[in-house]
């Protein structure tokens, strides 16, 4: 993770230095904004990573003698069979047409974001797939 977390910390540099060239060059205030929030952002992802990895100690990525196979092992569980998904994308589509449409609509969708949201997290809890 340190390598990664270095690799944000030197492209947040680099959108620095290309931000004050920017606004130099062209004076304009918009652009610039949004480089600064990007300067912003890759330093606090880079500041994150350095810190997650100075908190669990080297991984097999930090390793230079390190082989594939050494990073290797249970990544995490995704789920094979949900429809949750579907339903949140849905959801959010709705509520999205109805930021378009009508705060009617858009009331809904966040109701139903919320419902969708709250089935997906707790699909593992109840029926057929509980533990």
């Amino acid at each position: 993770m340190k390598v990664q977390g270095w690799m944000f910390i030197l492209t947040g540099a680099f959108f620095a230095a290309a931000d004050v060239v920017y606004w130099f060059w062209s004076k304009e205030v918009t652009g610039t904004t949004a480089m600064a929030i990007s300067v912003g952002l890759a330093f606090m992802i880079g500041y994150y990573l350095l810190f997650t990895a100075r908190r669990i100690g080297d991984q097999p990525e930090d390793d230079k003698e390190a082989e594939i196979s050494d990073g290797a092992g249970e990544l995490g569980f995704f789920s094979p069979h949900s429809w949750w998904p579907l339903f949140v994308c849905l959801s959010a589509a709705l509520t999205f047409f109805g930021f378009v449409i009508g705060w009617w609509l858009f009331i809904i969708g966040v109701f139903a974001v919320i419902m969708s949201t709250i089935g997906f997290v707790f699909q593992y809890y109840r029926g057929h797939f509980s533990h």
